[in-house]
C-alpha cells in the first residue's frame, strides 16, 4: 500500500496528536510541580491546576474562617474552632445516646499523662460544666513503676490536676502487688513484660476506683485502640473477649463499670485536638513497649487508614455485629479464691503472675493453661532460693 494512501495519512495524524498530547501532559506536569498558572492555557490545563489557583480555602462548616485542618475521620477541611465544637458535640452525642451517665455518679477518669486521657479529662470538664451532667469528677492514676517513663508522666498528671481543679487519686503497684515493672522485667525481660503490666493495670485501677468509692470508670480507649482489640482477638481466637470488646460499657457484672467516650474518635483526632488546645501531656512511648504484639496489629490499622479513613470505623461495627453461636462454652464468672477479684478461674490472672514471680519461675502464668490445681498447693515451699508467696501482696479488697 502507498505512503499516501487514507489509512497511512490516519495513522501519520493520529501519531501527531499523540506528540501534541505527550507536550500537553509534560506542560502540566512542569505547571503542577512548580506551582505556577499561565495565562491563557488550554482547557486541560486550566483543570489541572485547579487546585493550585484558588487560594487559602476556607472551612466546610462555617464558609466564614480559613480552614486550618482536614479532619482524618471524613476530610472535611474546616477551621479550629469549628474542629473544637464538631469534636465535643460528638463526644457529647456518645454520652446521651449511650446513657453513659446518671446526675449525682462519681466518676473515675483513667489519667496516665498521655494525650488519649489528658483530652478524655479536659473534655470530660468542659461538657459535665457546659451540658450540667451533676457529676462528680476525679481523675486516677496507675504507678507501675517504670523509672524514667511513669514518674515523668505522673508529674502531667499532677499538673492536670491544678489545671482541671480535679482530685488525683494514685495507686501502685508495688503497694498492690509488692512489684515494680522495673522490677518484673528485669526477671522476665521484654518479650512477655506487657501481660504482666496489662493484668496488673486493669486491677490496679479498679481497685483505685473502689478506694475512690466512684459508680463507673472512664477510659481514653480511642476507635484505633478498639478496632486494633478486634483484630488481635480475632487473631487469638479469643471468642470470650471478641464478643464484649466493642461494647462502650464493660464490667457491668464486675467491681465497677468502664465506659469508654472515645469510642468512636480517631486517634489522630485527638492528637490534633491536643494540639491546637495547646494542653498539657506526657508524649513519649513506655520504654518497655517496643516489641508488644499489640504494636503489629497498631501498624496495620494506620496501613488501612492511609488507603480508606473509613477502615477504623468499618472494624469496629463488624465487631459489633459478630454473633457468637450459642454452642461456644463461654466462660464463668465467678471469684478469685485468693483476692477475691472476679476471676474465671480459681485464681485471677494477677494471682497466677504473682505466683510465678514469688517462685522464681515469671513465666508461670504465660499462656492459657496455668496447672493451679496442681502447682498451688505448694504455697509454703521456697523455689531457687526465692522468698515465699506469702512475701508479696495480692492487694486484697473487697469488692
Amino acid at each position: 500500500m502507498a505512503f499516501g494512501s487514507p489509512s497511512n495519512r490516519q495513522g501519520a495524524l493520529t501519531k501527531a496528536a499523540y506528540g501534541d498530547s505527550l507536550q500537553l501532559f509534560g506542560r502540566n506536569l512542569k505547571q503542577l510541580t512548580s506551582g505556577k498558572r499561565q495565562r491563557g492555557t488550554p482547557m486541560a490545563e486550566t483543570t489541572a491546576a485547579k487546585p493550585n489557583s484558588g487560594g487559602p480555602r476556607q472551612c466546610s462548616i462555617c464558609n466564614q474562617r480559613r480552614a486550618a485542618l482536614k479532619r482524618p475521620k471524613t476530610l472535611e477541611q474546616i477551621c479550629r474552632e469549628c474542629f473544637y465544637a464538631v469534636f465535643e458535640e460528638e463526644v457529647h452525642n456518645v454520652i446521651v445516646e449511650n446513657q453513659l451517665f446518671e446526675p449525682g455518679e462519681r466518676i473515675a477518669i483513667g489519667a496516665s499523662g498521655g494525650k488519649d486521657s489528658t483530652v478524655l479529662a479536659y473534655v470530660m470538664s468542659e461538657l459535665n460544666r457546659r451540658h450540667n451532667y451533676g457529676l462528680d469528677l476525679f481523675l486516677l492514676s496507675v504507678d507501675e513503676g517504670i523509672s524514667g517513663y511513669r514518674d515523668d508522666s505522673l508529674e502531667t498528671v499532677k499538673r492536670n490536676e491544678v489545671q482541671y481543679g480535679l482530685p488525683l487519686k494514685v495507686v501502685s503497684y508495688k503497694d498492690l502487688y509488692g512489684w515494680t515493672m522495673d522490677e518484673i522485667v528485669k526477671m522476665i525481660g521484654l518479650k512477655n513484660n506487657c501481660t504482666f503490666c496489662g493484668v496488673f493495670r486493669r486491677q490496679a485501677l479498679d481497685r483505685g476506683a473502689a478506694m475512690l468509692k466512684v459508680d463507673k470508670l472512664v477510659t481514653g480507649h480511642n476507635a484505633d485502640d478498639i478496632a486494633e482489640t478486634v483484630l488481635l482477638n480475632i487473631l487469638r481466637g479469643d471468642i470470650a473477649r471478641l464478643s464484649r470488646c466493642t461494647s462502650i460499657i464493660t464490667g457491668e457484672d464486675g467491681p465497677i463499670p468502664r465506659c469508654k467516650p472515645f469510642k468512636y474518635t480517631y486517634e489522630k483526632e485527638i492528637v490534633m485536638y491536643a494540639y491546637f488546645r495547646r494542653l498539657d501531656y506526657f508524649s513519649t512511648e513506655c520504654i518497655y513497649s517496643p516489641n508488644a504484639y499489640r504494636g503489629f496489629a497498631r501498624e496495620f490499622i494506620k496501613d488501612l487508614e492511609r488507603i480508606r479513613p473509613r477502615a477504623i470505623l468499618d472494624i469496629i461495627k463488624s465487631g459489633e455485629n459478630f454473633r457468637i453461636s450459642t454452642s461456644t462454652k463461654m466462660p464463668e464468672q465467678g471469684n478469685c479464691g485468693r483476692c477475691g477479684y472476679i476471676s474465671s478461674q480459681k485464681w485471677c490472672k494477677a494471682c497466677v503472675l504473682l505466683e510465678g514471680l514469688s517462685r522464681g519461675l515469671p513465666k508461670f502464668g504465660i499462656g492459657r493453661s496455668h496447672g493451679i490445681g496442681n502447682d498451688c498447693k505448694k504455697d509454703g515451699k521456697q523455689t531457687n532460693g526465692t522468698k515465699d508467696v506469702q512475701s508479696k501482696r495480692c492487694g486484697t479488697l473487697d469488692f
